[in-house]
């Protein structure tokens, strides 16, 4: 999708909205608000404010279909089309987003479109996220959980129960006060469990033992436990 086509789509999904979810409305609107005076060429050039763009306008209409569904049993057919982690982004997490006030939305916002944000890790979350798919588990990955819930990915295995996990490289001495934030940012946003998990990257298979761990606490991790991890 094209820089003015995003924004012009925007606008479309934020006079839908209205009309549905004020809690939708009022996020697109500060998203356009956010994006309306930067150019075209300029905005195709912010490759990773695009990439924001395109997920929140793939969140608003999948949102939005659900919330036009006719009855709750459409609804609820609606869900069961979706893994578990879909289904706990879209029917928990995403509207909790849209409904609670955000206290780290303008700050990722502005060193997004400020060009500050480079992703280092995304090839070790790519082949994460491929193994655990590999094994028959699902995951979630999007930037409104990483950046406002300090949640890389979110799994599931065989029991179905989605697990928000953070996953860095920083050694242990050095990852207290990271590890803090994050389990303020869960109860934050009233995420019941989690697990932060620090790896070695010179380990030759420490992506097989993220994933043991991550699809291994997915199952069993009780509720209200914040495991801190390190491999």
């Amino acid at each position: 999708m094209q820089a003015k086509d995003i924004k012009k789509q925007l606008r479309l999904l934020i006079d839908e909205a209205s009309l549905i979810d004020p809690g939708l409305a009022k996020r697109l609107e500060e998203i356009n608000r956010w994006v309306k005076d930067v150019k075209p060429g300029s905005l195709t050039s912010k490759k990773f404010v695009l990439f924001f763009l395109q997920q929140i306008i793939k969140d608003a209409l999948i949102w939005l279909d659900i919330q036009s569904s006719a009855s709750l049993e459409e609804r609820q057919q609606y869900y069961e089309r979706m893994t578990p982690t879909e289904y706990y982004w879209y029917s928990y997490l995403f509207p909790k987003w849209l409904n609670q006030a955000d206290p780290k939305f303008s700050i990722w916002k502005q060193k997004l479109m400020a060009g500050e944000y480079h992703q280092a890790d995304i090839n070790v979350l790519r082949l994460i996220a491929s193994d655990i798919i590999h094994r028959e588990g699902t995951f979630w990955q999007c930037y409104i959980a990483d950046f406002s819930m300090a949640t890389d990915i979110i799994v599931s295995n065989r029991e179905k129960q989605p697990l928000c996990i953070q996953i860095t490289s920083l050694s242990d001495e050095f990852s207290q006060e990271k590890s803090d934030n994050w389990e303020n940012t869960l109860l934050l946003w009233s995420i019941d469990r989690g697990l932060f998990l620090s790896y070695n990257p010179h380990i030759t298979d420490f992506v097989n033992q993220v994933v043991n761990i991550s699809l291994y606490n997915s199952d069993r991790l009780p509720t209200g436990i914040y495991l801190k991890f390190n491999l």
